[in-house]
């Protein structure tokens, strides 16, 4: 198109970030097309000039500019059969608005460097007949376990706030080296990331102190649900923040690194015998439905941890309520 006009924002997009709305509006251009006309000044909300990451709502106006041709790189076409089946093979939720999936170790949430194969790339399969979901929030390649997408945009708005607002309880579950001592407590203070590569397979985070540049705060509580001998522990924990790496930098600062952690590691030693692999798994979470109720998920543990506990002798079944562990007495 070669006209100037504008589009409104309606309830049904929700509250989204101005290039994530350009981009359901004209899926034919490439993510790089859209950054340059917001960046230049072509793309306005309410007449005023706008950043990417801006968030536009029901009602704004945005102003279309004459648009590009689709880059020759975007990708149309759909998924394998192998794909779609691996892909639907995941969800253990699904209605009219939430899908909720039980993603196994290894499987990036994005891409990243040489990373083509990743939960974002597979969305097509989860249509069923509707949108295309949205992420809602990441996971780590090597963490398994709950991971929530919205079917459509009010429904992902809604979600999304929800993180934002810390309305969502997560629980994991982890076995780490040793046994932390006092068995319960909390976890807390500053850190960021480290300088190097920006490939999020290779970020790691470090320590960091209150008023250092791009330092945030953020707190876990944990609590040890058994132990093997003091070699080791199954342990809960609920992040207060949503930080990069958060639990398992706290865990091996605390002491007790995650068995399989080969970025945070303590002076503790796991058992051996223990396959390795990151132990660590996102076994639950309860969310404000956008349609108003409560929604509780639980993801079973993935193979390498089940073995895990069956050779230290934990039992799931002793927390058949992951949430168990941190209510108020």
């Amino acid at each position: 198109m070669n006209a100037i006009y504008t589009l409104p924002v309606t309830a049904e997009d929700g509250e989204v970030r101005l290039d994530r709305w350009f981009r359901r509006r004209f899926p034919h251009l490439s993510q790089g097309q859209v950054e340059k006309m917001i960046r230049t000044g072509q793309v306005r909300v309410d007449g005023a000039r706008a950043k990417a990451s801006d968030r536009v709502g029901a009602g704004q106006m945005i102003r279309i500019p004459p648009l590009p041709p689709a880059t020759a790189k975007v990708k149309t076409g759909k998924l394998s059969e192998e794909d779609e089946a691996f892909i639907q093979s995941l969800v253990i939720h699904r209605d009219d608005d939430v899908i909720v999936l039980n993603k196994p170790h290894g499987l990036a949430t994005q891409g990243g460097m040489k990373t083509t194969r990743h939960v974002d790339a597979l969305l097509e399969g989860l249509r069923f007949g509707a949108d295309k979901p949205k992420l809602i929030h990441r996971l780590d390649r090597d963490t398994s376990g709950v991971l929530v997408l919205g079917r459509n945009p009010a429904a992902a708005a809604a979600l999304a706030e929800a993180f934002r607002k810390r309305t969502t309880r997560k629980i994991y579950w982890a076995i780490v080296a040793g046994a932390p001592r006092p068995p319960a407590g909390e976890i807390r203070g500053w850190m960021k990331k480290a300088p190097g590569t920006k490939d999020a397979d290779r970020e790691m985070v470090r320590r960091a102190v209150h008023g250092e540049a791009d330092a945030q705060f953020a707190i876990t509580d944990y609590a040890v649900l058994s132990e093997a001998a003091s070699k080791a522990a199954w342990v809960a924990l609920k992040p207060l923040t949503g930080r990069t790496h958060q639990l398992r930098f706290h865990m091996a600062e605390l002491g007790h690194s995650i068995v399989g952690d080969p970025k945070y590691t303590s002076h503790r030693q796991a058992p051996e015998g223990l396959e390795h692999k990151l132990h660590l798994h996102a076994r639950a979470i309860e969310i404000p439905h956008p349609k108003g109720k409560l929604l509780k998920v639980i993801a079973k543990l993935p193979d390498h941890m089940r073995a895990s506990f069956d050779a230290l002798g934990f039992d799931e079944r002793d927390a058949r309520n992951p949430f168990e562990a941190f209510e108020d007495v």
